[in-house]
C-alpha cells in the first residue's frame, strides 16, 4: 500500500517472475552516480598510458637532425670559406695584374732592343713619374686628349705602342736608332701623341695632346728619337730625348702638378730647350723580339 507523502516497497510474486522495484528520488541518482572502484582504477591507468604516449612522441619530436640543430655554426662555416675564397682570387688577381705585361719585359732587360710594335711605359728620368693619358680633355688650349705625368707605376693608361711613320719600310720587330722619326699609339683610347703651338695649361709651354686615331694621323703626330750618350739602337733603361717635329719642342716634364681633373699627376709639355727635365727611359712594358733579316 501507498503512504501519503512516503515511498514504500514493495515485492511482486508472480509465476514468471519475481522483481524488486528500486527505491526512486535523491537517493537512487546518488547510487547511479557513484562509479565502482575498479571502473575508476581502468580509466586512470589509460589515461596515464595516454600521457605517457604523448609525451614520448613530443620527445621524439623534439630531436632535430644534425644540421638542423646546427646551423647556425654551418652558416659560419660556409662564411668563412665564402671569405678566404675571395681573398684568394683577389690576390691571384691582382697578382696577374701587376704581373702583365710588364713581367714580360723586367728580367735582365737592361739591353733589351726596343721594336716596333712593342707595348712600353715611359718614366720621367727625374720625378720617375710615367707618361700617361686617358679620356680627359683640356680645359684650355686645344680641348684635346690631355698627356699627363702619373705617379703610380701600376697603371694601365700609361701603356704606348711605338709605330713607325706612314710610307717607310719599317715593319713590326725591327729596332730603333737614333735620329729616326717614330709615333707612339696610346694603347687604351689608339689617339697619337701629338703636339702645337698651343700654350701647356700650367707653365704656357708648348702644349701636348692625343689626337686622331687609327686611321687618322698627321705630322703633329711625329717624334724624333734622340739617344743619349753612347750607342745607336734604343734599348730599354737608355737615356733618350723626343724632339717634336713640327714645333722643335722636346717633351718635357716637371714637378708641377694639376689640383683638379688630375689630381696629383704632373704637367707633360714641350720645351724647345735640352734641359734635364726633358730626359726619358724606356721602363715596363712588352718588347717584340727582333725581327731576324733575311
Amino acid at each position: 500500500m501507498f503512504g501519503r507523502g512516503r515511498w514504500h516497497s514493495c515485492t511482486y510474486s508472480g509465476a514468471d517472475t519475481d522483481r524488486t522495484v528500486a527505491p526512486s528520488g535523491p537517493q537512487a541518482l546518488n547510487q547511479r552516480r557513484k562509479p565502482s572502484s575498479s571502473t575508476a582504477t581502468v580509466v586512470n591507468d589509460r589515461d596515464s598510458t595516454r600521457r605517457r604516449s604523448s609525451l614520448s612522441q613530443s620527445q621524439s619530436q623534439l630531436v632535430l637532425p644534425f644540421w638542423q640543430q646546427n646551423w647556425f655554426l654551418l652558416l659560419l662555416f660556409v662564411m668563412a670559406m665564402g671569405f678566404f675564397a675571395l681573398s684568394v682570387f683577389l690576390y691571384l688577381g691582382l697578382s696577374l695584374d701587376h704581373s702583365s705585361p710588364s713581367s714580360a719585359s723586367a728580367a735582365s732587360s737592361e739591353n733589351v732592343e726596343i721594336t716596333y710594335g712593342s707595348v712600353l711605359k715611359l718614366m720621367h728620368e727625374r720625378t720617375k713619374f710615367r707618361l700617361h693619358s686617358h679620356d680627359v680633355p683640356y680645359g684650355s688650349g686645344s680641348g684635346q686628349q690631355s698627356v699627363t705625368g702619373f705617379p703610380n707605376v701600376d697603371d694601365a693608361n700609361s701603356y704606348w705602342i711605338v709605330r713607325p711613320v706612314p710610307g717607310t719600310s719599317a715593319k713590326q720587330g725591327d729596332t730603333i736608332t737614333s735620329g729616326t722619326i717614330i709615333r707612339f699609339q696610346h694603347m687604351k683610347t689608339r689617339k697619337w701623341m701629338h703636339s702645337h703651338l698651343h700654350a701647356s695649361p700650367i707653365s704656357g709651354n708648348l702644349e701636348v695632346s692625343c689626337f686622331g686615331g687609327e686611321s687618322e694621323s698627321d705630322t703633329g703626330d711625329y717624334w724624333r728619337l734622340m739617344i743619349e750618350g753612347s750607342g745607336n739602337t734604343w734599348k730599354q733603361n737608355q737615356r733618350i730625348r723626343l724632339q717634336h717635329i713640327d714645333t722643335g719642342g722636346y717633351l718635357h716634364s716637371h714637378d708641377k702638378k694639376y689640383q683638379r681633373i688630375a689630381g696629383g699627376q704632373q704637367e707633360v709639355c714641350g720645351v724647345r730647350e735640352k734641359r734635364a727635365d726633358n730626359v726619358w727611359l724606356a721602363a715596363e712594358g712588352i718588347y717584340l723580339p727582333v725581327t731576324e733579316s733575311k
